[in-house]
């Protein structure tokens, strides 16, 4: 039995406890969490079809997820602040759109475009239509104070029929190299697209991961009154990510528009729903403040493959939007047992 404290002497406080280690390991389990989901769909696509695992094939589907992937980049960093951006479908498709109308010659597509500008300044004004419709977004939730969802489900039907209105309902062609180039190139072998999508994915998960910003992102998701009450300017913060989001959705088109040598006007139409299915089975949270990007990366290349392994099986492409919906319901039942808490 210890000796008994003189009297007037204080007890010193005891010392803290050991901060808890399991939670990052937890949290880098849960990034991986797809990556045995990933490798059952590979087995089962080779013994569908053995030209699942070819290199074409593996190259293709990594080419037809990239420009979707970027804008899955887009999406997350948008919910990881618990805001969402439906607007980014659209601005898939205006963004490239505006800038075909601007520098394609009319003569050469039958009327299509009006050639204001040259074809040097094509990607330039696709990544600032791209800003700007960001910018607009953030003026209307966070100066204004407006509901996000609605804003951007605005937004969305307003660009969609922008598109619709320069173009005639028809399809811009006749790019020029400018727009084409990034499409359709290949770096070492393999699509530029693909480099770019790892690329910016790589440098979002540090920035997220390893840099103030990224963790404001997260604090702003868990709770914005504490994250302004720690001196965070989260106002600043959400405007800015909600422009960035929107540049990347921007860069996204261009790279499939270069893919496709053309800017259909219902480019992008219903990619919210792959966009948000990829995100929500790789653990993004709609309620802001948990998902990492390499969980959402693991999330859309787990969905392209499922896709790929479909169509070697014959299935038609109409049960596409069938297997999103599905895919983004199970994830919610099984965030919800997981987790514990409630979607709000």
């Amino acid at each position: 039995m210890s000796d008994p404290l003189p009297t007037g002497t204080v007890e010193p406080p005891a010392p803290p406890a050991a901060a808890p280690r399991r939670a990052p390991a937890i949290a880098r389990l849960r990034d991986l969490a797809l990556v045995p989901a990933i490798v059952v769909v590979a087995v089962v696509g080779f013994v569908v079809n053995p030209v699942f695992l070819s290199s074409d094939n593996v190259i293709n589907v990594l080419q037809s997820m990239s420009e979707v992937s970027i804008v899955v980049l887009a999406e997350t960093i948008v919910l990881i602040t618990g805001k969402m951006d439906l607007s980014l479908e659209s601005t898939f498709g205006l963004a490239p759109g505006i800038a075909a109308w601007l520098v394609v010659d009319p003569a050469v597509t039958h009327g299509l475009g009006v050639h204001a500008l040259p074809p040097a300044l094509a990607v330039p004004v696709v990544l600032a239509v791209g800003a700007l419709v960001g910018a607009f977004n953030g003026l209307l939730i966070v100066r204004f104070g407006l509901n996000g969802f609605i804003v951007t489900l605005g937004m969305l039907i307003v660009l969609r029929g922008l598109l619709t209105g320069v173009s005639g309902g028809k399809t811009f062609f006749a790019l020029p190299e400018s727009m084409t180039y990034l499409g359709s190139t290949e770096w070492l072998g393999v699509p530029a697209s693909v480099w770019l999508s790892l690329l910016l994915f790589a440098a979002g998960i540090v920035v997220l991961g390893y840099t103030r910003p990224g963790r404001a992102l997260y604090a702003i998701g868990g709770n914005v009154d504490a994250a302004r009450a720690a001196g965070i300017r989260t106002d600043r913060i959400l405007w800015l990510t909600l422009i960035i989001a929107s540049t990347l959705a921007a860069l996204a088109g261009l790279l499939i528009s270069g893919r496709l040598a053309a800017v259909p006007a219902a480019q992008g139409s219903g990619a919210i729903f792959q966009v948000f299915a990829a995100a929500v089975i790789g653990g993004v949270s709609l309620n802001g403040g948990k998902g990492t990007l390499f969980g959402a990366f693991t999330g859309v290349l787990l969905l392209f493959m499922i896709i790929n392994v479909l169509t070697l099986a014959g299935v038609p492409a109409q049960w596409t939007n069938f297997l999103n919906g599905a895919v983004i319901l199970v994830a919610l039942v099984v965030s919800r047992v997981t987790g514990g808490k409630a979607q709000t």
